[in-house]
């Protein structure tokens, strides 16, 4: 029979060489940092160095777009109704932005029309033209002013190349009438104030389909 006594003595002894080894290597890596940190079971981590994040440039805002002012009467020729030309033409004439600062300056401080009561109306002159390498039909838009101190006539007459005779008709039959026009800079200002009074001759009447 084995003693149970006779084994344990041999178990301490290994386990007091156990702690030893232990031991020895943890003097050893405390006395010889480099030697245990150049060791391959024990591999040296190389910290980073953080890098800075380089600032992109602010970027520069843009100059500031300049605009050609606009005149005080620039958008006067389009509120005076073409007569005498056909519907399917009316919209042809603003396929061009005319100029008329001639007559702007006509009826502006210091024109010949300044401080008076004038009545406008327009018309159309087809002109056969070249336009970008194209020839087309142009409407030329023409400006009528009639310088009036009285009250404009209320009637029209109509007529054409098919009619035998002219026909005379109250302009409200025809969705006619002359309205006043105000310049950019008076727009917010009273009608009755303003020193020269334009009238423009409109028409709300709807093509025929």
């Amino acid at each position: 029979m084995c003693s149970r006594e006779g084994q344990q003595p041999g178990a301490m002894a290994h386990h007091r060489a156990r702690k030893r080894t232990a031991a020895q290597m943890a003097v050893t890596y405390s006395s010889n940092p480099e030697a245990a940190a150049g060791d391959s079971s024990n591999p040296k981590v190389e910290e980073k160095t953080p890098t800075k994040r380089v600032k992109a440039p602010p970027k520069t805002k843009n100059e500031t777009e300049c605009f050609p002012e606009k005149r005080n009467m620039e958008d006067l020729w389009l509120s005076a109704f073409p007569v005498g030309t056909e519907w399917e033409n009316i919209d042809k004439i603003k396929e061009f932005n005319w100029n008329f600062e001639n007559l702007d300056k006509t009826l502006d401080e210091g024109g010949e029309l300044y401080e008076k009561t004038v009545y406008l109306f327009g018309s159309t002159e087809p002109q056969q033209s070249t336009v970008n390498g194209e020839v087309k039909m142009v409407y030329v838009h023409v400006i009528v002013v009639v310088d009036c101190p009285f009250p404009s006539s209320d009637k029209t007459g109509i007529n054409s190349v098919q009619r035998e005779n002219e026909e005379i008709v109250p302009m409200k039959a025809i969705k006619m009438a002359w309205v006043p026009y105000v310049p950019v800079v008076d727009r917010l200002s009273r009608i009755d104030s303003l020193k020269t009074k334009i009238f423009t001759l409109c028409c709300t009447q709807r093509r025929s389909t």
